[in-house]
């Protein structure tokens, strides 16, 4: 899976299952995710993936609670959402 980050500001309470919702279900290294901890970036997250269904799958698979299924936006941006552990919104698009 190709995703790359967009922004990040996700507040969390449970570092744990923050931990394992980026790294098992997104695929992500963990020293990302503690890089953006330590500067306090960590409150929400904007994610970009050339394959929005297989991406959708995937999180859909691993339990992750779906906000949104992929749907064209009148804006043209095609996009999905999902929640992550600590109740953030994970908005990921796919790039035209």
């Amino acid at each position: 899976m190709d995703i790359t980050i967009d922004a990040s500001f996700l507040p969390h309470e449970d570092p744990a299952a923050s931990l394992a919702f980026y790294r098992d279900s997104l695929g992500f290294e963990i020293r990302i995710i503690a890089e953006m901890m330590a500067k306090g970036t960590y409150a929400s997250i904007n994610l970009a993936t050339a394959d929005l269904d297989g991406t959708f799958e995937r999180l859909q698979a691993s339990g992750a609670e779906v906000v949104q299924e992929p749907t064209e936006q009148p804006d043209g941006v095609r996009d999905c959402a999902f929640r992550d552990p600590a109740g953030n919104l994970i908005r990921i698009n796919e790039p035209r």
